[in-house]
This record gives structure tokens, C-alpha cells and sequence, in this order.
């Protein structure tokens, strides 16, 4: 197969080009396209065997649900079955952006694009490239990231091409995302709203408008039989090719803790990377550094945060020691991501900057 790339300017945007996707949609294909947390791996939602296509191209595990992208609010109906109060309020204060609704499904939406669930996950993106993809095609777009599955999330067209060249029909270039990770996920089939993935969208925003909202605890150790509800829940996701580890504990402490695995790994001819934030940067001494951004500002270090793993994925190292970048609102979507990549591989310091855990 032959990938078609066509770049289309977010702010003047080519509806020739557009049409071309549309016509791929319509007849079953695959496009890939920008939204405003990563590019999305396109095909008609309520078409089994497009969303079928998706599995393949990714190498996706076929439980690993899809998220279904609107445009209109009307496309609901097709799609959803009752949509409570809590969510239409969520839906009129964030949409369009990067807010996922799961819901109880209509018999329209075919299993393999809900994972074999009866809930279907729904959101409509706020990026204009993405809205007027899903007008022009007059369809609704299933859309996990379009990567090769379990790799770091693509933020650029660039990234799409590394994975998917030659297994999909079109790549549109919108440029770089804006966000840089995924869409918060909220499951509203319950009498509670449950975070399943934590994103931009935080517990605390969502609170403020319609009260109490839980967080998920299910997904964390998983065993092979657990069926996940929303996609990033079961499987190793973001991964870098080398070894990822986190360490966490007061910033100096971190960075003195870093620099000693880093040369000791160095002395035994290992090649070492480290993601420092700006603050802690030029206190490493070994290894390739690449800095991810500020502690004081969240929203840089997660449009930063894939296209770093994937950068070290260009060199040779072998293992990866990243600060851990905690704190509330979005340094927790941020630290699940991380978690994730890293297979929740941590090192955890006392107040002295000695190992106090370590987890695996």
C-alpha cells in the first residue's frame, strides 16, 4: 500500500484535499489526521471491517476499544443510548475538546469497534482539521492514535509515517498538536462519572460544574483475563524502545540519584538517556540529556512528552532515567502516561536521597 501525505494548513484550510480523505473514509480506508492531543488512525466507526482495519494496521489488541470522533451533536442518536444530565452538562462545557464520554451502545455501533463491548466511548475534537474531516466525510471517525501499538503517541505527521508507512492510505499533516496527550476519559454508564484516563480535562475542572467525579483504581496490575473499558487501561502504552525509569523524590535528591545510575551504568559500556526539566537540566553529567520542559509549566512538558521518547527511540541508548513529574491537575495525566511507558518501573527516595522502593 502506498501512504498518500498531504498537508493541509489548520487555518486555511483545503477542502480539495479534504474531499480526498473523505472519499478514502467513505469507501472504508484508513486516514490518519490532527486533532488537539495527538493524530488520530481514522476509519468509518460504524463500519466493522474499516474499524477492523485499524486493529490490523496498529497491531492493536482487538479488546482495546476505539474512540468514536463527532462533529455534531445530532450523531449521538445513532450512536449512544440514554445520555444523562451530568453528561450533557460535561458535553456543554467540554466539548468540542479533548473529553472522551463512554456510554451504553446502539446496536448500530458494530463490537469491533467498541472492543466487543456494549459501551461505546464518543468525543468530539475541537481541532479544525479534524472537524472538518468529519463533516466533509458525513461519517462517524473511529480513532485510536495512529501509531504502531504500545508506542509513544504521535504528535507530529512525521511520527505517523515512522509507524504506519505503507499500512494506511493517507497521512494528513496538520502540523503539531497542541496538547500532546490523549483525551480524558469518563465512563458515564453509572449513577457516578469515573475517570478511566486521566487527560487536559482534570477531576477538579469537571467537579466544578456537576460535583462529584471518581477516579479509577481497576486498571492498575491488570491480569491477562481483566477486559478494559477504555483504551490505555490494560496494555503497555507510550513505550520507548529503550528501557524507561522513573524516579521520584525531592528534585536535588532525584537529580544526585540519576547522575550515580547513570555512571555506573556508563562505567559497565551502557549507553544511558535522562529526561530532565529545565530546572534540573544542568545538573546532569552522564548520559544524553534531553530536557522536557519547566516543573511550573505542565501544559509544555505534555506536548513535549512523546516526542522526547520518541527521540531517544533515534539514538542507541539503553536505558532511560526521567524525573518523576507529579503533582495535581494535569501532572497526574502526565504521570499515568509515564507510568505506562515505563511498565510502572520506579524508584522511589527517602528524605535522605537513598532507594526507599523500588517497583517493577
Amino acid at each position: 500500500m502506498n501512504t498518500k501525505l498531504i498537508a493541509v494548513d489548520p487555518k486555511n484550510i483545503d477542502m480539495n484535499k479534504i474531499k480526498q480523505a473523505s472519499e478514502i473514509l467513505r469507501n472504508g480506508g484508513l486516514v490518519a489526521f490532527p486533532t488537539e492531543t495527538v493524530y488520530g488512525l481514522g476509519a468509518d466507526a460504524l463500519n466493522g471491517e474499516a474499524s477492523r482495519k485499524i486493529y490490523e494496521a496498529k497491531g492493536r489488541p482487538s479488546d482495546n476499544p476505539l474512540i468514536i470522533h463527532i462533529a455534531e451533536m445530532n450523531s449521538l442518536e445513532f450512536l449512544v443510548g440514554e445520555v444523562n444530565e451530568d453528561a450533557r452538562i460535561l458535553m456543554e462545557k467540554f466539548w468540542p475538546g479533548p473529553l472522551t464520554l463512554i456510554f451504553k451502545k446502539t446496536d448500530r455501533v458494530p463490537y469491533s469497534t467498541t472492543g466487543g463491548l456494549e459501551t461505546v466511548a464518543v468525543r468530539m475534537p475541537s481541532h479544525p482539521v479534524a472537524i472538518a474531516l468529519i463533516r466533509d466525510s458525513g461519517i462517524c471517525i473511529a480513532a485510536p492514535s495512529a501509531n504502531t501499538s504500545g508506542k509513544p503517541s504521535p504528535t507530529k505527521a512525521s511520527h505517523v509515517l515512522e509507524d504506519l508507512n505503507g499500512r494506511i492510505d493517507m497521512v494528513i499533516d496538520g502540523g503539531d498538536v497542541g496538547i500532546g496527550l490523549e483525551s480524558t476519559i469518563v465512563d458515564m454508564t453509572g449513577n457516578v462519572p469515573v475517570i478511566l484516563r486521566p487527560g487536559y480535562v482534570t477531576r477538579e475542572m469537571m467537579e466544578t460544574v456537576i460535583g462529584k467525579v471518581e477516579t479509577d483504581e481497576q486498571a492498575k496490575g491488570a491480569s491477562d483475563d481483566f477486559r478494559p473499558r477504555a483504551p490505555g487501561m490494560k496494555y503497555r502504552h507510550y513505550a520507548p524502545k529503550a528501557e524507561l525509569i522513573l524516579v521520584k523524590g525531592d528534585a536535588g535528591h532525584v537529580s544526585e540519584k540519576i547522575n550515580e545510575l547513570a555512571k555506573d551504568e556508563e562505567s559497565q559500556g551502557k549507553k544511558v538517556g535522562i529526561i530532565a526539566t529545565t530546572e534540573m537540566e544542568r545538573g546532569y553529567h552522564y548520559g544524553t540529556v534531553i530536557t522536557i520542559g519547566s516543573r511550573s509549566d505542565r501544559e509544555t512538558i505534555a506536548r513535549n512528552l512523546y516526542s522526547v521518547l520518541r527521540e531517544f527511540d533515534n539514538t542507541d541508548v539503553e536505558t532511560i532515567y526521567c524525573e518523576a513529574i507529579e503533582g495535581d491537575n494535569l501532572g497526574q495525566a502526565i504521570m499515568n502516561r509515564l507510568k505506562k511507558a515505563s511498565s510502572n518501573h520506579i524508584i522511589q527516595l527517602d528524605n535522605d536521597g537513598e532507594i526507599e522502593e523500588q517497583t517493577w
